[in-house]
Parts: structure tokens; sequence; C-alpha cells
């Protein structure tokens, strides 16, 4: 049985604003003094008590009075605590989400302006949250925002033009604005400007820039930074090979949820590398994964529910994990659930069923599932009875090597 380490993808991410509290004139005053302002009515030490309230500074931390604060702020004409105002109705925090609501104040405040508010009206215009979905609309007020140093809008506008969507693509641009936001410590862009340069899109390759950024993304705890590390100290790509750096990395990124890298992890622990070899450590790291869909970890755990590695055998639960996975069109599970069927074993024995799994694999190539396929059509089991269909399959699999296959096409009795 083959695992396979998965290594390399690229991720997109929109990223919402950031809490406000600009201005000076309230940013270190006792909470007394600005409650007594924001009493009289002046917008920024309203805003300010929000903020207060929001981060429970010098108060108990109580969104809902963040959201009245603000509110009284921004029906003042105060640009900040409008924004806010609608990152909280974006967000849902301290009020009912709203996307409507939230379009209402960003909108409100972009026009002031104000760059976070038009970083998030761009993201509503991008998702059709609160507004017609326009993609032109959102990259015009990601420009107005990104042009401001907003480097969440700089982001942005980096994977539109990435991608192409509402932009004609165009991978310089892309280059630039992740460069901008990455070098504002924009962990999500550092790990893609990593992307960019180790793939090459939009400038020469170069591994070592790549690695350099994926470094400064893992570092502030970036997760798909850090499983990515851990697949370049893997496979030793850039860096000297180490499987104790590759499972730190893993680590980091796992405990976070990554499921990519808890399957990696599971793989370092199943083999010994880098790690001492623990079958249970495995067995855990792989349900972790799987529970998330991640197809080769539901693989490996029905290999060791079906065999007892790590945990107790249960040939009933390695069929379950083996059809999530092989709904998933894994070819290998696909065949291990196939020969469940065939055996009977914590499936009801069906050898129509089996046929169905076994083409299913053998039309992806699986040599097992073409050798299996082709005993089935030998025998006439769960197919009709068919010496050219086994053959065929037979062939296949032993051109790929499978000993089974080549033994039924030596045998003078391969059709009995």
């Amino acid at each position: 049985m083959v695992s396979i380490c998965k290594c390399g993808r690229i991720l997109f991410l929109l990223v919402f604003g950031v809490l406000i509290s600009a201005g000076n004139i309230y940013a270190a005053t006792d909470i007394t003094a600005i409650q007594s302002a924001a009493l009289l009515g002046d917008a920024e030490a309203q805003r300010h008590l929000g903020v207060r309230y929001e981060k429970g500074e010098g108060v108990a931390r109580d969104m809902e009075q963040a959201v009245k604060w603000y509110r009284k702020g921004a029906e003042q004409g105060d640009a900040y605590a409008q924004s806010n105002l609608g990152r909280l109705y974006l967000e849902g925090k301290g009020v009912a989400k709203d996307a409507t609501l939230a379009a209402l104040w960003c909108r409100k405040a972009a026009e002031q302006g104000e760059p976070a508010a038009q970083s998030n009206l761009g993201f509503l215009y991008e998702r059709g949250d609160g507004v017609a979905k326009d993609v032109s609309q959102a990259v015009a007020w990601y420009f107005k925002a990104a042009e401001q140093g907003d480097a969440v809008s700089q982001f942005n506008l980096a994977v539109l033009y990435d991608t192409g969507r509402g932009v004609a693509q165009d991978l310089v641009k892309a280059l630039s604005y992740y460069r901008r936001a990455a070098e504002q410590g924009a962990a999500n862009a550092q790990y893609q400007l990593g992307a960019v340069h180790e793939y090459g899109r939009g400038t020469p390759k170069d591994i070592k820039q790549a690695v350099h950024w994926y470094a400064l993304s893992a570092d502030q705890g970036y997760p798909t930074a850090q499983y990515k590390l851990g697949t370049l100290y893997e496979t030793g790509d850039a860096v000297p090979q180490s499987f104790i750096q590759a499972a730190s990395w893993y680590l980091k990124a796992a405990k976070q949820g990554d499921a990519s890298a808890q399957y990696n992890l599971a793989l370092l622990y199943a083999n010994g590398n880098g790690v001492p070899q623990d079958s249970e450590r495995a067995v855990n790291w792989y349900r972790q994964a799987a529970v998330q869909g991640e197809a080769f970890a539901q693989h490996n755990l029905g290999v060791a529910y079906e065999h007892g590695t790590g945990v107790g055998r249960d040939p009933a639960q390695a069929a379950e994990w083996y059809r999530k996975a092989a709904e998933q069109g894994r070819a290998a599970a696909q065949f291990n659930l196939g020969l469940l069927y065939v055996k009977g074993e914590g499936v009801p024995q069906d050898y129509s069923a089996a046929a169905i799994w076994f083409r299913l694999a053998a039309e992806q190539g699986n040599s097992g599932g073409q050798s299996s396929l082709g005993n089935l059509y030998a025998m006439g089991k769960g197919v009709r009875k068919d010496r050219a269909q086994a053959l065929d399959w037979w062939r296949k699999a032993a051109a790929q090597g499978n000993a089974a296959a080549q033994a039924n096409l030596n045998s003078s009795d391969g059709m009995n």
C-alpha cells in the first residue's frame, strides 16, 4: 500500500477589514473622560468609546455597547465609526449579521475615503452580499484602498489579477500587489508571493525567494505556509532535507486544523520519519484529516481499520472510510472497497458491488482493480462471464507489473 505525500498548493483568501481607532485626541485618554465627551455628543469620543468596548480596554468587553457607540458616531458622519459599524454588520458581532446594512455604512465611510471601508465594500461587491454582484466595482474600491496602502485590498486585487476575475489576467500586476501587501507583513500575501516565485507566475522561478516568503508567512503562524515549508523539508527541495523540520512545521499547521498537514504528519508517524514510529498517533492525525474530507487520509484510516494498525481491527469502519475516499475518486480506496465486497468483510458479500468499485479503480489505471475486474469476468461473478474482457483487464494490469494478472495470463487454468 503506497501513501502519497501531497505537496504544493495555492490558496486564495479574502479578508475583512480591521478595527479602526484612528485619531489621537482620545487615544490615550482616561475612559471616564471619553465617556463624558461621548455623552456630550462628541463623535470622535463616541467612536473611541466603541473601540474601547470592542477591545475591552478600560471597560468590560461588550459588543452591543460597541455597536451602540459606533452608531452614534456614525450617524454624525464619523467615517471611522461608519467603517467599524459596517464591519460589525458584516461579521455579525454585537448585532445581527446584515450585509445590506454593512454595505450602507461601508459606503458612507468609503465615500469619505476611509480605506478599510473601501476594502470591505469591495468585498461585498465581489461576493454580491448586500449589493448586486459587480466585480468591476469590487476592483474599483479595492484600488482606492490599495492606493492608500491597505494591505487587505492589495492582496484581494492581487488575487483578482492572478485569476483574471473581473479584470484581464495580469500576472505582473498580481505580483506587484502581492509584494506590496507582503512587505506590510500580510501573512497570506507572503505565502502567495512565495508561491508566485516557486511556480514562476509573472516572474522567473526563484525557489530561494519562495522559501524566504514562505518562511516569513509561516513564522507568523499562517498554516498553509507552515504546511508548505514542511513539504519542502520533507522532499529536500531548496532546503536541506530534514524530516525533523518537516514534522515540526506539519505539527504547527496540523494543530491549526490544516488537513493536508495532518495527513502528512500522520505519514511521518506511520513510517517513523523525523518522529518515533507510532501507529496510534498516525491514526489520530489520519482521523483529524479524514473528518475534514481529506481523501488520502480517509483511505489510510480505512487501511488502519482493516488491518488493525494503531487501532482495533474493524472491517465495518474500514469499509466506511474506504467508501468516503472512494466517492472522492481515490482509486486505491475503490479497489480496497471492492475487495471487502468480494470477501464480505465489513459489508455483505456482493460481487456486483465489487465489480462496480473495481471498474472505477481500473479505469483510473489501478492495477489491482484491473486484475480483480479481470477475475470477476473470468468467473462470471457480478458481471457476465467474458473471456475477452478478462484477458483485456489482466493484460492492462500485467503491463504495470501486477504479478497476479501475469500469473493468470500465463496459466492455462486462468479461465477456470
